[in-house]
């Protein structure tokens, strides 16, 4: 019999999920009375034209709106700096994240500043901001990060490259808008990077020393929606159903991340990331097996894989790299055994480390990058 351990959670964030909620951003912001809104996203959104329509909606329930639309892949504090010189030129008193995790990543950070002073590597670490912020609405256009259900920002420091994981409940947003018609129009590649990131984030969260009874029931749901979705996703991308079923269940995941954090596989994905120029999803993706198989050594997180997946998961989730066509080694990236001790010691460094369910050293780090290799 499995004791449910004790949490203490308070949900943040309003849900308003449903194909086409995009329409509601108006009446949303108008709720949270907000009079400047400021659009925080990247030039992709931009482009695909869902940034012209949020700013009109806005215009129309009587809002003033600018748009911020310069943000990058994995933000760093320079983005955060610029972001919050437009939002104070404008004085926005309601912030809008719309994009993929970047956005609501810097538009976060953004907040931080705005509200609080200082710089970003002020609020590294968890409940440093001791001034309200402003209502943030979050908009994702993909399904994987969950940032819209997660109070930290991953900002990273533009000199040492070191990824900052800055969090306060005051900085989650008010209302997330999940809209599956807004993720259809994503590239391949960005479905399946952020599909597996999502699916990782489901289950790393179900089985790390902060894992609760609480996170697990969001850590499951969230795996069923995006596990099934994934490949019908793979299969079609205009399946609309799917493209909800991912999104959802990337927020639920995103969920679980908020009570439970992560693991390894997040772990070693950075350094990856830093030295290789991997993308994030990728990165996870790549070394997921090798930390859930690293995992499995222990018999009672062994018993939570089998409960999600009637089979080896390791094997399941290289078979969904292979399904979506992305690399299963890391010497697709120019890896090589000598490469191994550095990209060891960085991923000890990292902050989700220190979560994983079996304790895991620098030299464990080692071999994992090794059966990867």
């Amino acid at each position: 019999m499995i004791v449910p351990s004790p949490f203490d959670y308070q949900p943040r964030t309003r849900l308003v999920f449903g194909n086409g909620t995009l329409s509601r951003v108006g009446e949303l912001a108008s709720e949270l009375r907000g009079t400047r809104a400021l659009v925080v996203s990247d030039p992709g959104i931009v482009g695909a034209g869902y940034v012209t329509r949020a700013v009109s909606l806005l215009v129309e329930a009587g809002l003033e709106a600018r748009v911020y639309g310069d943000v990058r892949e994995n933000p760093s504090t320079e983005d955060v700096d610029r972001c919050v010189e437009a939002a104070r030129e404008f004085q926005t008193d309601l912030i809008i994240g719309l994009g993929g995790g970047s956005s609501m990543d810097t538009a976060k950070g953004c907040n931080f500043i705005l509200t609080n002073g200082g710089r970003m590597q002020d609020y590294w670490g968890t409940g440093k901001a001791s001034k309200p912020m402003l209502p943030l609405i979050a908009i994702p256009t993909t399904a994987g990060t969950g940032s819209e259900c997660q109070s930290y920002a991953l900002i990273s420091d533009a000199e040492t490259h070191v990824k900052m994981a800055c969090g306060d409940p005051k900085a989650a947003a008010k209302i997330a808008i999940l809209d599956p018609e807004l993720t259809v129009s994503q590239p391949a590649r960005v479905t399946v990077c952020t599909g597996i990131d999502a699916l990782s984030h489901a289950m790393e969260t179900a089985v790390t020393s902060k894992r609760s009874a609480l996170s697990s029931v969001f850590s499951r749901e969230g795996f069923r929606l995006c596990h099934e979705g994934f490949s019908r996703v793979l299969r079609d991308p205009a399946d609309i159903e799917a493209r909800g079923m991912m999104l959802l269940g990337a927020a639920y995941a995103g969920t679980a991340i908020e009570n439970s954090m992560l693991g390894a596989a997040h772990s070693c994905a950075n350094p990856l990331t830093a030295y290789f120029d991997v993308v994030h999803g990728e990165a996870v993706g790549v070394m997921l097996p090798q930390v859930i198989r690293f995992n499995s050594a222990l018999p009672e997180i062994a018993a939570i894989y089998a409960g999600y997946f009637d089979g080896d998961l390791a094997d399941r989730v290289t078979e969904l790299l292979w399904e979506a066509k992305m690399p299963r080694k890391i010497s697709d990236y120019g890896a090589t055994e000598a490469d191994l001790p550095k990209l060891a010691g960085l991923a000890a460094k990292q902050w989700t480390a220190q979560f994983n369910p079996r304790p895991v050293a620098e030299a464990d780090f080692v071999e994992l990058y090794r059966a990867a290799l």
